[in-house]
């Protein structure tokens, strides 16, 4: 069965992250997705490396594993915008297009004839998404904008990390840039509500991302605690603000996830560490007191969970259905079975690495399922197939066009 949006045509003129996994999200649902990239270039997460893809051989290609992780589905064609039969290639192909993503800086494609304004009065129906730092208006709307600007400006680093004065504390950054990907998670929504009313209005029209906005999106409990109350939340490190028991501790030989989401849970888990004294304890008995009480309890659990190994812990809790998990590495939780079985791992053809490892779509469909076939492509790999195919251009027609700098 084709994917679910194997009718939509998408020019993705973005790079990166945040635009890129937009992009991405709408190929693995199905989407033709036509990559604009800069000749000679291309996108510049291609130099976000080491590391690089290896060949068959164990050698190291070209293609950057950064951009590997965003591009999976999609189509390279390479044009200079800057050139004017370059920026009429692009309009041309999205007067064919359902939907253009681009995170230009604010006013960049107007220059040259191909911000919103133009593009839909070429094409009515068209669907432009625009993802920047700050959005298309405000006072910092013509400011750069990147993930690490945004999670700290948007205040997800003051309440991540260990508290100040203890080893480590400080503000720190997520470990993978979430506010990028959310902003494209957001994006990808935005364009399938706008996709979905244009069937009904038969009009296309402008979404505006930023990330920014994202980031403060994302802060949800957090931000609602500091509305409710007034104060901002501050870092507890790996504990939950509103949750008790709902961290990390240290093991015989490592360390476990206990995550208590109620009163039910704490008590067996209880039942399970030997200790069902702490769940009759007025102290302990209920969440809000637990939340508390946390200084008193937190080292009394730490005492309990120091005489057993993590492979004792997660079997003796996972039998009595309390959540708990270990901290695997990265190349631990891609080799768990079930990441095998629901089909995160995938392996497709490539030109230079004959074979590449991917990590598939989380996104599963009973009716039309997902079905990765293109790999990341190389710089302009697909530009003759799209010119010839969607415009109907000639060889020699190719040839005057890089002749001239505009591809």
């Amino acid at each position: 069965m084709p994917g679910p949006l194997s009718h939509v045509r998408v020019l993705d003129l973005s790079r990166v992250l945040a635009g890129p996994w937009a992009g991405q999200n709408l190929a693995d649902l199905g989407a033709e997705v036509i990559k604009v990239e800069r000749p000679r270039t291309g996108d510049d997460s291609r130099g976000y490396g080491p590391p690089w893809m290896k060949d068959a051989t164990g050698e190291d290609t070209s293609e950057a594993a950064y951009f590997m992780a965003a591009n999976r589905g999609k189509k390279s064609i390479t044009v200079n915008l800057t050139h004017p039969e370059g920026q009429a290639l692009v309009r041309s192909l999205a007067a064919r297009c359902d939907v253009l993503i681009e995170n230009y800086k604010v006013g960049d494609l107007d220059r040259y004839g191909l911000g919103y304004e133009a593009l839909s009065r070429l094409n009515p129906r068209l669907v432009y998404c625009s993802v920047t730092g700050f959005g298309q208006t405000g006072p910092c709307r013509e400011r750069p904008g990147y993930d690490f600007m945004a999670q700290g400006m948007g205040g997800l680093m003051s309440v991540t990390g260990e508290p100040d004065g203890v080893p480590g504390g400080g503000p720190m950054r997520v470990g993978v840039p979430v506010i990028d990907i959310f902003t494209g998670m957001y994006a990808t929504i935005a364009v399938c509500a706008a996709l979905a009313q244009r069937a009904e209005s038969g009009k296309g029209q402008r979404l505006d991302l930023a990330l920014f906005d994202s980031c403060l999106a994302l802060l949800a409990n957090q931000a609602m605690t500091c509305l409710a109350t007034g104060a901002s939340p501050g870092r507890i490190g790996n504990s939950h603000p509103s949750i008790v028991p709902y961290q990390v501790f240290r093991t015989a030989d490592g360390a476990v996830i206990l995550a208590c989401g109620n009163d039910n849970l704490f008590g067996k888990f209880c039942a399970v560490a030997g200790c069902p004294g702490l769940a009759a304890d007025p102290r302990f008995a209920k969440n809000a007191e637990r939340v508390k009480n946390r200084e008193v309890l937190v080292p009394l659990l730490a005492g309990i969970f120091a005489g057993r190994t993590t492979v004792q812990w997660v079997s003796a809790l996972e039998a009595e259905g309390v959540p708990c998990g270990p901290i695997n590495s990265i190349g631990q939780a891609l080799a768990e079975p079930q990441a095998a079985a629901r089909d995160m791992l995938v392996r497709l053809p490539h030109p230079l690495a004959g074979e590449v490892p991917l990590i598939g779509s989380p996104m599963k469909f009973g009716g039309t399922p997902i079905r990765h076939e293109l790999a990341p492509p190389l710089l302009g790999q697909h530009t003759d197939e799209i010119l010839e195919g969607l415009l109907g251009m000639d060889a020699q027609a190719r040839q005057r066009l890089r002749e001239s700098g505009a591809l």
